[in-house]
């Protein structure tokens, strides 16, 4: 029950992804903990995400990247080919999965590891539905060493279109850092901030703030000190 001086949070909704009924169970029990998350559905295989999506229309998709017949990559490209799809979160056992970076530049929102502690779950949820991404600082420096002398051929002119302010919020993008903390780094307004986040997006054809992160670092624009 929320305070006078803890307003509201507008509720979150979550379809699970997975495999493995424990680990559903396990997830779903630490979700509901907090008030303003609710798992609206669950889904045990890709074929089923689908449909799930359609019919409860959940704000995160949270799944797990290795399951039989549908995978959890297939399955993301079949959400991102929906009429305003949700936001799509990877559960995966080993950062060092290939597979979660294929899934980055797919349109994911983000990465979790299954041993995750709860309040950094429930925190996660909150993040991706804000419309901001996971980017820890583990992730952004391994982007680095992985896409920092990456440079496809048209990548450069789609950098070339942004204006010097927009490259300034892009830096700062990659580093994982929210609205609110470019705002502060910037001295700009929060809503500013987000218009910048929205010509960043069109301008580079990114799906999210990840496949932006991914390419600041494939452009060179981001250091391994970030």
């Amino acid at each position: 029950m929320t305070t006078p001086e803890e307003p509201e949070r507008p509720r979150i909704t979550i379809l699970l992804v997975d495999d493995e009924a424990l680990v559903r169970a396990g997830l779903r029990m630490i979700l509901s903990s907090a008030p303003d998350l609710e798992v609206v559905g669950e889904a045990e295989d890709g074929t089923e995400v689908v449909d799930r999506v359609r019919a409860l229309a959940p704000d995160i998709v949270l799944m797990d990247i290795r399951m039989p017949r549908v995978d959890g990559l297939r399955a993301l490209a079949l959400v991102r080919a929906l009429p305003h799809p949700p936001h799509v979160v990877i559960l995966t056992t080993f950062d060092v999965d290939e597979h979660v970076f294929e899934a980055l530049e797919n349109g994911a929102a983000g990465f979790l590891l299954k041993d995750t502690p709860p309040q950094a779950l429930i925190q996660s949820m909150r993040t991706v539905a804000s419309g901001n991404a996971i980017l820890s600082p583990t992730l952004t420096g391994r982007l680095s060493r992985t896409y920092g002398r990456r440079v496809p051929d048209d990548l450069r002119g789609r950098m070339a279109t942004l204006s010097e302010r927009e490259l300034g919020v892009l830096r700062l993008i990659a580093q994982g850092l929210s609205n609110a903390e470019i705002g502060s780094e910037l001295f700009l307004s929060e809503a500013t901030v987000k218009a910048h986040v929205t010509h960043i997006l069109t301008k580079l054809g990114a799906a999210n703030r990840v496949q932006v992160a991914i390419a600041a670092y494939r452009a060179g624009l981001v250091d391994d000190e970030g």
